[in-house]
């Protein structure tokens, strides 16, 4: 699931990527990263696999639903 800027980014609401065994959630956001070079320029993105925060060396499992968190500002 994508929120905010990170779907502006990839232009929808979800995607579905094929990652190889034992890809973790920076491997991930490299991967994101090199792709769509426009999230380099975000400050900080929280990662969210399966409605828990994960930090960086979590190892992602097949059909685990990852949400990407742009910062959010507001009033």
């Amino acid at each position: 699931m994508l929120f905010g800027i990170a779907r502006d980014i990839i232009g929808g609401s979800a995607l579905t990527l094929e990652m190889e065994e034992k890809t973790t959630v920076d491997s991930l956001m490299a991967h994101l990263q090199q792709t769509y070079p426009d999230f380099e320029r975000l400050a900080s993105l929280m990662i969210a696999v399966n409605s828990d925060y994960a930090k960086g060396d979590r190892v992602l499992q097949e059909n685990d639903e990852i949400a990407l968190i742009p910062p959010v500002s507001g009033g």
